[in-house]
């Protein structure tokens, strides 16, 4: 007999409102690798992508034998809400949840999922042993002993493709959430590579989801360009996007390879163009070489160099960030962030506990709130004169003319250099400052007005049931609670968080 097993990937948007981000870049790929554990002959599996499709509240889908959850650290509370839902349709259905949150609250997700995956997607394995009989595992697993995503069910994946060359990283970021996982950075074979460019089949663009593309180990990195280069003249993608490190621009060869293996955009998590933030977020491999420097000679090897920026308000005052900003918006070498954030003290990070030793946390903060629009340190600078900034980054508000003048002349400056692909790529971050909603997202048209600050922010909409839920139940739809109101980590929370 079939078992019917439903795969989500939860969502809550930095927007507070429901917003389906339907051209919003990465699109998330942990649900077709988690699908890739099941066996295709006994099991039919559904696939959901809340970032894509807005909040799931259908009630025939939300009965499953299995339901498996995922989701960023926002996320946590709307993985609460949509077990709430299927247990009350059918409360025999198995519950697994995973992901970072997941794996950082182990005491208290028990309370809530059957089953919490603290490691790997490979974890799935004896779950779905225990719960439904190992003839229910993928035939394939024992293939790679890791899963091959099943492209054919990720329906969201329309213009970008995605794929994985490998596994964590191996850096240490002050605040990264794969830091305190402590994980050894783990590069594929090339055959499991292989493999799933072929299952993917021929596409245009495509993406690779690593934690870092790059690789210490040189040999291997020039194996896995070999195969992609050979992949590419078999005609299985036109170009490619990878996360970088810093340090991977220090070669010239890697950049060589890049280009020539169809390099469209590498992402680097650039975070800031202060030496002192950059310290501070103990960004040291950023150091090294300037960043002005590193994204010049992407660009001038015909690659589109994108990044984020990261705004620490807790150690920076609002005069020092906005220099940095008109700083970028006045240097046309380069191309615009991608995003611009606001520090988040992830959990269980260094940078996490480092906050919390130095009560920067503010109290009454949600587990929800650690997005990257909303205030949860104590600034440096007077809370209204911070907030009111924090406000105006989210479009570049009093600076559009200039971003529109930084796109003219970084036009100028690389048209003979980049494709019209790469500049098309390039200045796609020009309204994505100025309008994301509009450049990625579709929905509720109705502007929410937002305080920018986490204990003040109302609560998003679905955390109000969408249809009447089990008595025993409705406390699955209370805000998952970071801090108490002196401050200090909730009481749910100090067993995870405190102990050592």
């Amino acid at each position: 007999m079939k078992k019917c097993i439903l795969i989500i990937n939860c969502y809550v948007d930095e927007l507070r409102q429901i917003v389906r981000r339907r051209t919003k870049v990465p699109k998330p790929m942990a649900p077709a690798f988690l699908a890739g554990m099941f066996s295709t002959e006994n099991c039919d599996i559904v696939l959901y992508d809340e970032l894509y499709s807005g909040p799931l509240e259908n009630k025939k889908l939300l009965s499953p034998d299995m339901l498996v959850l995922t989701g960023l650290n926002t996320a946590f509370d709307r993985m609460l809400h949509i077990t709430a839902y299927a247990k009350t349709i059918n409360p025999k259905v198995v519950v697994v949840a995973g992901g970072p949150a997941v794996r950082s609250l182990p005491f208290f997700s028990s309370k809530f999922f059957d089953y919490c995956l603290s490691g790997d997607v490979e974890d799935m394995e004896p779950v779905i042993e225990e719960v439904l009989g190992k003839k229910y595992v993928s035939e394939t697993l024992s293939e790679f002993s890791k899963p091959i995503p099943r492209y054919d069910l990720v329906w969201w994946m329309e213009k970008m493709a995605y794929l994985e060359s490998s596994r964590y990283c191996f850096h240490n970021c002050h605040f990264c959430s794969l830091t305190p996982e402590n994980m050894k950075f783990q590069a594929y074979e090339t055959e499991y590579i292989k493999r799933q460019f072929e299952v993917l089949g021929k596409r245009k663009y495509v993406i690779f989801l690593d934690n870092n593309f790059g690789c210490p180990n040189s040999k291997i990195l020039d194996e896995r360009f070999k195969l992609m280069q050979e992949m590419r003249a078999k005609g299985y993608y036109s170009l490619f996007a990878a996360l970088v490190s810093n340090e991977f621009f220090n070669n010239s060869k890697n950049v060589e390879n890049a280009a020539k293996s169809g390099a469209g955009v590498l992402f680097c998590g650039v975070e800031s163009f202060n030496r002192d933030a950059l310290s501070s977020l103990k960004k040291y491999q950023n150091m090294k070489i300037p960043q002005v420097e590193t994204i010049k000679t992407c660009l001038e090897a015909g690659i589109t160099f994108l990044y984020g920026l990261v705004l620490d308000v807790s150690e920076r005052s609002v005069e020092d960030m906005e220099a940095e900003l008109d700083f970028i918006l006045n240097t046309p070498e380069i191309t615009l962030p991608s995003y611009i954030s606001v520090a988040i003290p992830m959990l269980k990070t260094p940078y996490f506990y480092e906050c919390l030793s130095n009560n920067k946390i503010l109290p009454n903060v949600k587990l929800r709130d650690l997005d990257s629009t909303t205030l949860t340190l104590r600034p440096m600078d007077p809370m209204e004169k911070v907030l009111e900034f924090i406000k105006n980054i989210q479009t570049l508000k009093h600076r559009k003319i200039k971003v529109l003048r930084h796109s003219k002349q970084f036009y100028q400056l690389y048209k003979n250099t980049l494709t019209w692909q790469h500049m098309a790529f390039a200045l796609h971050n020009t309204p994505l400052l100025c309008a994301p909603k509009l450049v990625t997202g579709s929905g509720n048209p109705f502007k929410k007005k937002r305080t920018h600050l986490g204990p003040d922010e109302a609560l998003d909409t679905f955390y109000k049931p969408a249809f009447p839920v089990d008595y025993n139940l409705r406390h699955y739809f209370k805000p998952t609670m970071l801090t108490d109101k002196t401050g200090n980590i909730s009481e749910n929370l100090a067993v995870d968080l405190l102990s050592n």
